[in-house]
């Protein structure tokens, strides 16, 4: 049994068979799903996703590339949005400078909203950070000096040590995506060694992020097997002890999902 901790799940329905994908992803083993959003006027449809299969739960928030068009100053709409059974997350939000879709500005501010959100609902935050560690870390820090502590993941992470150590030293949790399969992303493997046992996640991303041996393809839940049998062996571990320690840290941290009864210790 695994979890997903973060996939798309309304990108996908644009180009496959939800239903087939769904069904692939529990026929390889995956218990549960985590479809995020990408702004607040798709949250409809994410909350549908999640109220339609009982095995996925949905976030709710505006990516930092959407900050420019529905970009958040303050977390009212968020907190609006996150009432609902089938969403236990914020996000996923943070800071993307690698494309320049939404001013720095924007992006702070929005991202800060957010923060805001999770302290004001308890529930937990989904980070995005690409190209600006050091400015994710240092917004972090303030928002959990100002307005107390969060639940947070820093998602799909391919940042540096730094950053990781940042989110560790705040209690934050760690996701691995497809991209620690790669072959030159050895920094980021060794940066996996590092996270203690509770804090680890692994995801897909999907539709994004293809794991070997499926790189270059479209990406969905079921292909999380692969991330988890390629980190395992980079931890020295068995696939099966790395899926029931990340899908336990899944539901500590994602404590508003119900876990399936099969994953019930």
């Amino acid at each position: 049994m695994i979890v997903d901790s973060h996939c798309h799940l309304d990108m996908i329905a644009e180009r496959d068979d939800l239903d087939a994908v769904v069904a692939r992803a529990r026929e390889a083993g995956v218990a549960t799903m985590l479809t995020i959003s990408t702004k607040l006027s798709n949250v409809d449809r994410i909350r549908g996703i999640a109220e339609h299969y009982d095995d996925v739960w949905a976030a709710v928030g505006v990516h930092p590339h959407e900050a420019g068009n529905e970009g958040q100053t303050v977390p009212d709409a968020v907190v609006a949005a996150a009432q609902h059974p089938r969403v236990i997350a914020i996000g996923e939000s943070g800071l993307d400078y690698h494309y320049h879709f939404a001013s720095k500005s924007a992006q702070r501010a929005n991202f800060r909203a957010h923060i805001q959100a999770a302290q004001q609902t308890g529930l937990p935050l989904v980070v995005h950070a690409r190209e600006a560690d050091d400015e994710v870390a240092e917004i972090l820090r303030e928002e959990h000096a100002n307005g107390g502590h969060f639940g947070c993941i820093m998602h799909c992470f391919s940042s540096g040590r730094d950053l990781a150590m940042a989110a560790l030293d705040l209690g934050f949790h760690i996701s691995f995506s497809g991209i620690v399969t790669f072959k030159k992303s050895q920094a980021l493997r060794d940066i996996a060694k590092e996270v203690p046992d509770d804090k680890l996640l692994i995801e897909t991303d999907a539709p994004y992020l293809a794991p070997q041996p499926k790189r270059g393809k479209p990406n969905e839940p079921s292909y999380v097997r692969y991330t988890c049998e390629h980190l395992a062996e980079t931890l020295g571990t068995a696939p099966e002890e790395l899926a029931e320690r990340t899908t336990a840290n899944f539901f500590a941290l994602f404590d508003r999902a119900e876990r399936p009864a099969a994953a019930v210790a």
